[in-house]
């Protein structure tokens, strides 16, 4: 697994982005300035878009401080990432200013939809007065680029449609319709310092496969930190805010050993192996450290259905499956108004289970205190007396 060594310091950042201005203000007193900005111009370029621009052109980044002005050199051009460049000699289309506390609070803050007075911009910062014949090739280059850097510096809430799209995930539009489901029950979240688990990557063996649904929940989560978990290794998924662990999701210790060093999780989400065995160790193993109101979210729930994952074609008979774990909540959801003579053992999910919510091939079960007390015993458990004390016992 690769550590991130910016980790302490992008926490620092998130939080003081949540905070009044006088965090922000200390926090060129805690760090350099110019790796705040380093950490900042990363977050931009993964946030930007895909250029549209034929012309490679320049966008000049200024980050001001009291003290100084940090530069830095943003390179967009169709078919590939924007990216931090050297200044070179390509042209300079944009230079666009922030101070170093209105960037902080704009990437990392809570989501606001403020979208002027926070920024400069100067339209060809380096073109003299006879760079008129110059400039025209680059105009709309100029224009293009611009709104793709633009488009970084951005805490307004992203289309998760979109978004699954542009990190190629399947979780819309193609197998799966998730995304919708996912936009409704993750939305409460998204100003907060969630910590998400997601198990599997994607790209099962291949060296350079999967991890796009990582960085979607990290452009979806602005303020979060993202861990994948994954039998194979998949470090070339590491970047900042995003951490990967290799380990087996049937392993109740190794759940164990990542939760204790990253949870506890307000998000674990199953996108594993789909194997129901599997999907069942990891929910008893990783339920209990989803701190009290988290997620936890099962996707793939046809497996329950396919011998070849353990399932069975006979929904009478999945009780050992993914969906018979499902059904058994809804038990634990109720468990106080199951009769004592039963001797039913109060478990773990009884206990923290609060709400299920269950579409095609996706469950989200959410955790808390479920101790709202049962029925009284004194209320008669049959309808005919029911009726008889509730009018006095008349006839």
């Amino acid at each position: 697994m690769a550590e991130n060594t910016d980790l302490s310091l992008v926490q620092d950042i998130i939080r003081a982005a949540g905070g009044h201005a006088s965090s922000l203000s200390g926090l060129t007193e805690r760090h350099r300035a110019d790796d705040v900005t380093r950490v900042l111009i990363d977050e931009i370029c993964s946030r930007c878009p895909a250029p549209v621009n034929d012309e490679p052109v320049l966008v000049e980044f200024v980050v001001r401080t009291e003290g100084e002005r940090l530069s830095h050199w943003l390179r967009a051009v169709q078919g590939a990432p924007v990216r931090s460049a050297p200044r070179g000699e390509e042209f300079v289309a944009m230079r666009i200013e922030y101070s170093l506390a209105d960037l902080v609070r704009e990437l990392f803050g809570p989501s606001r939809e403020q979208s002027s007075g926070t920024r400069g911009t100067t339209l060809f910062p380096y073109a003299g007065s006879d760079a008129a014949e110059m400039i025209g090739p680059y105009f709309l280059a100029a224009q293009q680029a611009t709104a793709t850097v633009l488009a970084g510096c951005t805490s307004a809430k992203p289309d998760l449609n979109d978004l699954t799209s542009r990190y190629l995930t399947p979780k819309w539009g193609s197998l799966h319709w998730f995304t919708p489901h996912y936009d409704r029950h993750f939305r409460p979240y998204r100003n907060e310092e969630v910590r998400v688990l997601e198990i599997g990557i994607g790209g099962y063996k291949h060296p350079e496969w999967g991890g796009g649904s990582l960085r979607m929940w990290k452009h979806y989560f602005h303020r979060g930190l993202i861990h994948g978990l994954d039998i194979v290794d998949k470090s070339h998924a590491d970047e900042q805010r995003i951490t990967t662990v290799i380990g087996n999701q049937n392993d109740p210790d190794c759940l164990a050993e990542i939760a204790a060093k990253y949870g506890p999780f307000d998000i674990v989400i199953d996108d594993g192996s789909h194997i129901n065995e599997h999907v069942r160790t990891s929910f008893h193993a990783l339920f209990p450290h989803v701190r009290s109101g988290g997620l936890y979210v099962i996707e793939d729930l046809w497996t329950a259905y396919w011998p070849g994952f353990g399932g069975n074609e006979d929904p009478e008979r999945s009780g050992a499956t993914s969906l018979g774990l499902v059904k058994s909540l809804i038990d634990s959801l109720q468990h106080e108004e199951l009769p004592p003579e039963q001797g039913r053992t109060v478990g773990y999910a009884d206990r923290h289970v609060t709400g299920l919510h269950v579409y095609h091939n996706l469950a989200f079960i959410e955790k808390g205190t479920n101790a709202e007390g049962g029925i009284p015993p004194w209320i008669p458990r049959d309808f005919d007396s029911l009726v008889a004390a509730s009018s006095g016992g008349a006839a």
